[in-house]
């Protein structure tokens, strides 16, 4: 309650049965920035022993495999962990743990099997495992918030701490490789996987999951402005996906040395993190909706800009881009579905629609590695299909708001017949 002289008292420490704890949201970032440097020495180690062995003639039709591979881990966690997320009591928690404990049994296999085939299914789980992470993080992020209006907040310190802490942890990561090898810098991410799970443990929410429901859930989770967004949100992945490969080839056709590609993959990672520092102020401005539209729009215009300017400028801004319009998108997203998909149901959406965003992204990559695309050519296309996008979307919003209205006005002056 706030005084006569405008100040607040302080809010008391977040405690349990009389001892103070760490607030719930800080846990689960603690939580979650474990996790991603698991994650990013897991990327070293595998590095180190199976990839960049790809030859130059196989190129494309091995990278074309791999993309189709990506989705793999998406048809287990969409149709079986998801409901898993929704039905458990806790199971939020409980999942976010149990996606740390199994990948840290997974690295260690894994360190064992460096060298083997028995490795690929390793890789498999912790890439499973991961996904799993990524969607009871955001099915949780709710139930620690005690802000609802916080929600792109909230996300964006997530992924801001997330990528920040992770890339920290692949430095170590590097210099364990060169040390001691591969199967060492597994180890070490099983034992960081392991501190994650502990941590999840002690998450504690500050709204209780709400189970059940299921029925009512899935219609709540067809409601227009989600599938809206949705769509929105799968453009801008796969405009990533399809920038991505679009610049890996245009450079290689070009015999561009192998600093130019770095140059633009930290010009998207920069943008991503720009995205997260931006997007919580724009957030308390306009709703996560414009949001959308706006990343969309982003991608629209720099796109004329890169048309114009080619070459290595070109690309670098282009990515930039597209990694900070992606970036805040997605934050936007996850905050509408946090937002509106009833609790009961949010872990099968998160995994259904990550699943989705994931087939998007292969999709957006597929293209220029099946068809050569001249650069130019490729952000005419990126333009066009981001800007028809943003007007699709912000068409669509304008209708659904109309058709509630309207709904909203029919029932409102009610008679009951007997």
């Amino acid at each position: 309650m706030a005084t006569d002289t405008g100040w607040r008292p302080l809010r008391r420490p977040v405690s349990v049965d009389g001892r103070i704890t760490t607030p719930p949201f800080r846990r689960l970032a603690v939580t979650h920035a474990l996790a991603l440097s698991g994650d990013a020495l897991v990327t070293v180690a595998l590095a180190g022993s199976l990839f960049f062995d790809i030859s130059p003639t196989a190129a494309r039709g091995r990278v074309a495999l791999s993309l189709v591979l990506t989705m793999a881990p998406f048809a287990v966690v969409a149709p079986l962990l998801g409901p898993v997320i929704d039905r458990v009591q806790g199971g939020r928690r409980l999942m976010v743990a149990a996606a740390g404990a199994g990948r840290a049994v997974a690295a260690l296999f894994a360190a064992s099997w460096i060298d083997g085939l028995l490795l690929f299914p390793a890789a498999f789980a912790l890439l499973v495992l991961s996904k799993t992470h990524a969607v009871a993080k955001s099915s949780l992020v709710p139930t620690v918030v005690e802000d609802r209006e916080d929600l792109v907040g909230a996300n964006a310190r997530l992924a801001l701490a997330g990528a920040l802490v992770s890339t920290a942890a692949a430095l170590p990561g590097i210099v364990v490789l060169q040390l001691v090898g591969a199967e060492w810098v597994m180890r070490l991410a099983a034992v960081v996987f392991a501190v994650a799970a502990a941590s999840a443990l002690r998450i504690v929410q500050v709204h209780p999951d709400d189970p059940g429901g299921r029925a009512m859930a899935s219609a709540e989770l067809r409601h227009a402005g989600i599938r809206l967004a949705a769509v929105a949100t799968g453009v801008l992945r796969a405009s990533v996906g399809f920038l991505t490969f679009l610049v890996a080839f245009a450079l290689r056709r070009d015999h561009e040395p192998a600093w130019v590609f770095g140059v633009v993959l930290v010009a998207s990672i920069g943008g991503s993190l720009v995205a997260s520092v931006v997007a919580p102020p724009v957030r308390r401005r306009v709703q996560e909706e414009h949001l959308l539209v706006g990343s969309l729009g982003l991608i629209a215009v720099v796109m004329l800009i890169a048309v114009r300017v080619g070459g290595r400028p070109a690309a670098g801004v282009a990515a930039a881009a597209v990694g900070m319009a992606a970036g805040a998108g997605k934050l936007a997203f996850d905050a509408l579905v946090q937002r509106d998909a009833p609790a009961a149901a949010q872990g099968r959406a998160f995994a259904r629609f990550e699943a989705v965003f994931q087939l998007a992204w292969v999709a957006g990559a597929l293209l220029p590695v099946a068809v050569t695309v001249p650069p130019r050519a490729g952000y005419v296309l990126l333009g066009l299909g981001a800007g028809g996008t943003a007007v699709a979307y912000a068409a669509g919003l304008g209708a659904n708001r109309r058709t509630i209205a309207s709904r909203a006005a029919r029932q409102a002056p009610t008679t009951t017949f007997e």
